[in-house]
Formats: structure tokens, C-alpha cells, sequence
């Protein structure tokens, strides 16, 4: 928490000597600003602004991630201050440069992991999932599609919140036009002066790990700097992807040095003039990568090294009941229910839990060989990182999620066959439809499709495999 809070106060000094000290940003002239700074400037106070003003409208969760984003797009006009006003520097030290924008990223992404359990979760993923459009200044030669690879990212949760609030809520609607603008706008920004990379003065010093923009304004008015973030979430396969990411800004801005640890690979070893070679390797695994948990360091005294395990959960703290860290549980019941409850599952092994009456959502997060059963859900039933698990359904259900799940048995009944099932990234998925004798018919979910160009467009279709 502390280096969270030392980072932040850095790159709130170095966006004080941007803006002329403390609460100067957005008084004064734009004069002596770079003319692709004043149209970022233009963007900050347009797009930037209405997002920012919606996202205190809707408050809680959303409203402090709309901080963190912003945060991360002052600390990107500072370097397009630097980039105006200095020459391209060297690699190391645009690293340097890069370090804030990323670290912003990571506090954006670690905020949505340490709230998963948050009833804005799809509001907070569709930012975590588009955030790193940011890095686009180190993404040469095609930062422009970069960020819309990161915003299409983002387009799965924005469609869950459309579909949720449509006809409900006209004020979560246009949060994510807004949200989407941002990048759409961003997109035509750097095509106009950015199209090929991060434009660099020709006049001026070298950029280097210490500098810093001469005294400037944006022309738009920005709400102020946040606040401390968060602490960072427990590790997780999501938090690595993150860190990853984030790392991606330093990779990238190796340059031709990035291939100096690799090795030259003789003709004796290449698979395709020597062809024996193909056979040694075994079979290769086809389908998406199967989920598996972050493995220990291994050490002379594991006693040293192995973290006390958390306390076993199963508590209703609000409208949410929390069920974490259960294991070879069987008998785990919920019976109390309400509509707006919610329920969380999260690192519950070997258990079963049993949901009754009727409730707003369920998730199931970093679970593994765990049996669900629930009466009524009108809204969600979320199934994310887990392994082995089997859900069923004895009364009705509008909506079933799996994403980065490998190994999911869900078992419908005769009220809710009209459940729509959506997957991304996970595999070894069926779903049991029951039959009149009262038995189950297996039917798998596919994982393989094959796209084609049929002159105007993409056509998607499952492909068939023959066994």
C-alpha cells in the first residue's frame, strides 16, 4: 500500500510541473503547446469528461476506477508534453518514461481484482480489459490497431451491461457509450498525429529518464488527481496477465536488442529439413490451454515458505453471502435467501453448496471440483477461473457465464432450456439437458470454430471435428 501511494505521489509531482504546480491544469493559455498536445487536450475535456461525470453519477466502484483511468491518461499527456518538447531518447530511457502509464495500468487492473465480488464487476472488467489501450505510445508501427484490439477486449463486458440495463437504466447506457467513445476518439487521434508511432520533437535535448515538460496547460478542464488507490489484489492468473502487460511497455522498447538472448538455431535442428525431429517431441494438446493454478517455489524447508491457509467462509455481509476458501465441504447450505442477494464463491475445493429460493446472481471464482445447486437466479450465473466444476439448475436461469474454465458440466431443467450460455476461453464444457424418463442427454459446447471471407464480411461456424 505504501509503494502504491509513493508511486502515485510521484506521478502526481510530475503532472504538478506539467500543469505549473498543484490545480493549474486547465487554467491558462495554450500557447507554446504542441498542437497534437491541445487535440489530446481536446479529448481529456470531451470524451474524458463525460465518462468522468457519469461515472460520479453512477458513484461506488465505478466512480473510483473512473479516477484511476483518468490518473492514467494525465500520466500519458505528460509524456506527450516530454515527447513535444524533447528528441526520441534511448531505449532505456523511454523505458523510464513509460513507467507511470504502466503502473497506472496496474493499479486500474489490480482495483477490479480486489473487487470481484462487486455488483459493478462487468462495469469494472470492461475497463480492466481495455485499459492497457494506453501503452499505444510504445506500439510501433501500429499503435492505432492496438487500441482497437484493446477496446473490442472490452466490447464482452460493455454488451453484458447493455443487455443488463437497456431497458432499465438509461444512465448505465450511456456510461459505456461514453466509456467506448474514449478510445474510439483515441483511435482517430493518433491516426491524425501519431499514425506510425509517438511523434518526437526534431528540435530540442534528448529525452531522458529524469526529464520533464517546460510549464503548459491543457486547454479542457479535468477533475483533480485521485486518491491513494487501493491495495494490489492477491496473486492470481489475472494479476500475472497484468503484470505481464504492464512489463509488455519495456519489452517492446528494447528495440533490436530484444533479440540478443536468443540463440542461432542450426539447420541439424529445424523441424522442416529435418524431419525425426517432429516425432520426439509426443503429441501436441489441440484446444484452448487448460486452466491450472500458479505453482509454489520450491525450497530446501517448505514449512518456511508455505502461507497460513485463509479461514473458511460462509457469511451473508450486506446483500452478499460469502462462501471462500471451503474444502472437501459437502454439506454447505444457503437457505436464507432474498432477491437482491447476491452469493460469491471463491477457492472453494471438493465442495458442493446448495443455493435456495431465489436470488440476483451467483459467481464462482478460482474454484476447483466444486458442485453447485440453486433453485432461481433472475440475473447471472458467473463461472471464472476455475476447474472441475459442476452446476445445476432445479428451477429457472437466464444467463450462464463461463470464462477460463476448463472442465464444466452444467445441468439444465425442463424450465430453464432457454438459458443462454455464453463461454470465452475455457474448454471440456457440456451441458445436460433432461430427458422424459427424468435422465440427462450430454451435449458438448463447442471449442473450435472456422472463419471465412464471404466477400463482405466474417462468417463464423463451428467446425466439425470427425473422431
Amino acid at each position: 500500500m505504501e509503494r502504491l501511494v509513493e508511486r502515485l505521489e510521484k506521478a502526481v509531482e510530475r503532472l504538478e510541473t506539467v500543469c505549473q504546480g498543484p490545480g493549474m491544469c486547465g487554467e491558462g493559455s495554450s500557447k507554446g503547446v504542441a498542437q497534437y498536445v491541445q487535440a489530446f487536450d481536446a479529448l481529456l475535456s470531451g470524451p474524458v469528461a463525460e465518462y468522468i461525470k457519469i461515472s460520479k453519477e453512477v458513484g461506488g466502484d465505478v466512480q473510483k476506477h473512473a479516477e484511476m483511468v483518468h490518473a492514467g491518461l494525465m500520466s500519458e499527456r505528460a509524456l506527450l508534453v516530454v515527447a513535444s518538447q524533447h528528441q526520441q531518447p534511448a531505449e532505456n530511457a523511454f523505458s523510464a518514461l513509460l513507467k507511470p502509464i504502466s503502473e497506472q495500468i496496474q493499479v486500474v487492473q489490480n482495483f477490479r481484482e480486489k473487487n470481484r465480488g462487486s455488483k459493478m464487476f462487468n462495469h469494472l472488467s470492461a475497463v480492466s480489459e481495455s485499459i492497457p489501450a494506453l501503452g499505444w505510445v510504445a506500439m510501433a508501427p501500429k499503435p492505432g490497431p492496438y487500441v482497437k484490439e484493446m477496446t473490442d477486449a472490452a466490447m464482452f463486458y460493455t454488451n453484458r451491461i447493455l443487455k443488463e440495463y437497456k431497458d432499465v437504466d438509461k444512465k448505465q447506457v450511456d456510461w459505456v457509450k461514453a466509456y467506448l467513445s474514449i478510445w474510439t476518439e483515441l483511435q482517430a487521434y493518433i491516426k491524425e498525429y501519431h499514425t506510425t508511432g509517438l511523434t518526437w520533437s526534431k528540435t530540442g535535448p534528448v529525452a531522458t529518464e529524469g526529464a520533464k515538460a517546460a510549464p503548459a496547460a491543457p486547454a479542457g478542464i479535468a477533475p483533480p488527481p485521485p486518491g491513494p488507490p487501493p491495495p494490489p489484489a492477491p496473486v492470481s492468473s489475472s494479476t500475472d496477465d497484468s503484470a505481464s502487460r504492464s512489463a509488455l511497455f519495456a519489452q517492446i522498447n528494447r528495440g533490436e536488442g530484444i533479440t540478443s538472448g536468443l540463440r542461432h538455431v542450426s539447420d541439424d535442428m529445424k523441424t522442416h529439413k529435418n524431419p525425426a525431429l517432429k516425432n520426439q517431441g509426443g503429441p501436441v494438446r489441440s484446444g484452448p490451454k487448460p486452466f491450472t493454478a500458479p505453482k509454489p517455489a520450491c525450497n530446501a524447508n517448505p514449512s518456511q515458505t508455505t502461507s497460513p491457509k485463509a479461514p473458511p467462509l460462509l457469511e451473508l455481509e450486506g446483500k452478499k453471502w460469502r462462501v471462500e476458501n471451503q474444502e472437501n465441504a459437502t454439506n454447505l447450505v444457503i437457505s436464507d435467501t432474498e432477491l437482491k442477494q447476491v452469493a460469491y464463491v471463491f477457492k472453494c475445493t471438493n465442495s458442493t453448496l446448495q443455493i435456495k429460493g431465489k436470488i440476483n446472481s451467483i459467481t464462482l471464482d478460482n474454484c476447483k471440483k466444486l458442485g453447485l445447486v440453486f433453485d432461481d437466479v433472475v440475473g447471472i450465473v458467473e463461472i471464472i477461473n476455475s476447474r472441475d466444476v459442476k452446476v445445476q439448475v432445479m428451477g429457472k436461469v437466464p444467463t450462464i457465464s463461463i470464462n477460463k474454465t476448463d472442465g464444466c458440466h452444467v445441468y439444465l431443467s425442463q424450465s430453464s432450456l432457454d438459458c443462454e450460455i455464453v463461454s470465452a476461453k475455457s474448454s471440456e464444457m457440456n451441458v445436460l439437458v433432461p430427458t422424459e424418463g427424468g435422465d440427462f442427454t450430454e451435449f458438448p459446447v463447442p471449442e473450435q470454430f472456422k472463419t471465412v471471407w464471404n466477400g463482405q464480411k466474417l462468417v463464423t461456424t463451428v467446425t466439425e471435428i470427425a473422431g
